[in-house]
């Protein structure tokens, strides 16, 4: 992804203990009532969510 001279690139990294906390946490974060007005639209998001990434993601090797 090429980066506007106005733009900065954030990493964050969220642990879950397994799929089905995943889920169960972002069931809560899109009923939480904070969240309504970026989900609706009514307020414009802070960043360009076209350009945000994510995903889930298994990994190859352990420590």
């Amino acid at each position: 992804m090429k980066l506007k001279k106005t733009e900065t690139v954030w990493f964050s990294v969220i642990t879950y203990k397994s799929r089905k906390h995943r889920y169960a946490v972002m069931a809560k974060v899109m009923k939480d009532k904070r969240m309504s007005p970026y989900m609706s639209g009514k307020v414009k998001m802070p960043f360009d969510p076209k350009r945000m990434i994510f995903g889930g993601f298994k990994a190859l090797v352990g420590s």
